[in-house]
């Protein structure tokens, strides 16, 4: 009896041992699965943030137990990280377009000297198909140029920018943002303030030209109504004394010089007012046709020959203050062709390039010399006998009125060249 205890004893010792290593195998293939998954779900997550994949969710699965507060843990950062990365996405795209819209032409040059243009006002100011080297620029002025690739962080100032030959004053400044995977990286803000100098000089130009003729045109009236009158008091005076006709003479010399004096200071009156513009689509061909009607009539046109070549061309202007400005122009061109060249000739031209619209009136004549060229268009000066210097002035006006310009520059020919712009 004692023999068939101890043998079942040594059974159930068998049995439990069995059970019990069944029992571990089954915990540890449990354990291995559940850290296999665990390993496995957490090199999903650490794959999807190495390749910036934020789509992926951790949610646990039924009969996943344990596993729960993992799975949340990472789709909440995920979550946190999609939604970061949205913010950062919107904010990228908040800034292009404050960029892409800002009204200052923007551009950046990088280490290695390649230029950028960031905004559409670059693009606009200096063309799309612009090169990417400093050298490329150097069509802009040199000072452009150097202020582009020399000028230190935080240097703003005034810089001529030359377009068309004619320069324009615009003010420049430059900030250095620094890059991990560029470098230094410049950028350089370009924004003109030919507008603002040019309505503040004709503003300054209007005050000064009302208060003279204000004060001359006080003065002269009397002179002029005292002159009128000796002259006709002297027109009865009878005698064979030669010193009465002389007197005769003299008053009336007088009175012609003051009528004249008169007549010259009325003609400034139109420069004290800012012409108006009503721009409007303006085709050149027709208005160039005109023009040259208009110059044929003119007696300073007589004996010169006018080229026109409107080349298809159109522009944004009023038609009418153009019309003025163009007359004034071909007229001064008239006569200066006239008083030097053996066959005088004037060309009136349109041309454009990258974008723009200019007007060019040439002459066979002398030229401006160097030191007048910056004084042609103030009131008041005048090179010709009998001048009053309002035709070049006024042009100027009507050109700075459409937002454009009015430069002297040497034609080819020798003589000079007159070159009206528009806009831009």
């Amino acid at each position: 009896m004692g023999l068939l205890i101890a043998a079942w004893g040594r059974a159930d010792l068998r049995a439990a041992t069995l059970v019990a290593a069944l029992l571990v195998v089954a915990v540890g293939v449990s354990i291995w699965r559940h850290v296999s998954r665990t390993n496995a779900q957490l090199a999903r997550f650490i794959e999807a943030l190495r390749h910036g994949d934020l789509t992926q969710h951790f949610a646990a699965q039924p009969g996943d137990s344990g596993f729960d507060a993992l799975a949340a843990s990472m789709d909440a950062a995920v979550a946190r990280l999609r939604a970061e990365r949205r913010q950062g996405e919107d904010e990228a795209r908040f800034l292009a377009a404050l960029v892409e819209d800002a009204p200052v032409a923007l551009l950046s040059v990088s280490e290695a000297g390649e230029v950028a243009l960031l905004n559409k006002a670059a693009r606009r100011r200096f063309g799309v198909g612009m090169g990417t080297r400093l050298a490329d620029y150097g069509v802009y002025g040199g000072a452009f140029r150097a202020f582009l690739s020399e000028a230190p962080a935080g240097a703003r100032r005034e810089v001529p920018l030359l377009v068309d030959g004619v320069q324009v004053a615009m003010l420049m400044s430059v900030a250095v943002v620094r890059s991990g995977t560029r470098g230094a990286v410049r950028v350089v803000a370009v924004e003109s303030i030919q507008r603002e100098l040019n309505r503040a000089e004709l503003s300054a130009q209007a005050d000064l030209v009302r208060v003279l003729t204000h004060e001359i045109m006080n003065s002269m009236t009397p002179v002029t109504s005292l002159a009128a009158s000796a002259a006709g008091l002297m027109a009865e005076v009878e005698g064979d004394d030669p010193r009465v006709g002389d007197a005769r003479e003299a008053v009336e010399t007088l009175a012609a010089r003051a009528e004249g004096v008169m007549r010259f200071v009325r003609s400034y009156r139109q420069l004290t007012r800012f012409p108006q513009v009503v721009a409007q689509p303006v085709v050149l061909e027709p208005l160039f046709a005109e023009l040259a009607r208009l110059f044929a009539a003119e007696p300073a046109a007589l004996g010169v020959a006018l080229t026109v070549e409107a080349n298809g061309l159109r522009m944004e202007a009023d038609p009418d203050l153009l019309m003025q400005a163009l007359i004034n122009l071909l007229k001064n061109a008239a006569e200066a062709a006239r008083g030097h060249a053996a066959v005088p000739a004037v060309a009136l031209r349109a041309e454009a390039a990258a974008g723009r619209v200019w007007i060019d009136v040439d002459d066979n004549g002398p030229g401006v010399a160097a030191d007048a060229a910056g004084d042609v268009f103030l009131p008041f000066f005048t090179t010709k006998a009998g001048g009053t210097g309002v035709g070049l002035s006024l042009a100027r006006q009507i050109a700075l009125a459409h937002d454009g310009g009015l430069a002297v520059l040497r034609a080819p020919g020798g003589g000079a060249r007159f070159r009206l712009a528009v806009g831009g």
